[in-house]
């Protein structure tokens, strides 16, 4: 998720040294440890809570559907594909077709 590698973990480890110092950085270990611990449960009893609410349609909700470009993916590109209305005694064009030619036309 956010693509930490060695090097960037090892930058960071040292950067934390400095700021809260060797004497404190235990501490502060501590903390974000348990900020951390706190952050999953309350994720996995909101989760659990939304599973006991949903029930049966929890499975078929997929949150990755609900971004942004997913919905605008979903609701107005596949629209496209659908049947264009037309006038009576007329036909869309296909792809390749290229439109009737009129003389009448200004």
């Amino acid at each position: 998720m956010f693509d930490i590698g060695l090097p960037e973990f090892m930058v960071l480890a040292i950067v934390a040294i400095f700021i809260f110092g060797p004497d404190k950085l235990p501490d502060v270990a501590r903390q974000a440890g348990k900020l951390l611990r706190s952050a999953r449960q309350t994720l996995t009893a909101a989760r659990s809570q939304l599973s006991d609410e949903l029930g049966p349609e929890f499975k078929d909700l997929d949150l990755r559907d609900l971004t942004p470009r997913a919905l605008v993916q979903r609701h107005l590109l596949d629209d496209l594909d659908d049947d264009v209305p037309t006038r009576a005694g007329h036909r869309p064009l296909e792809m390749d077709e290229a439109p009737p030619f009129d003389l009448d036309a200004t």
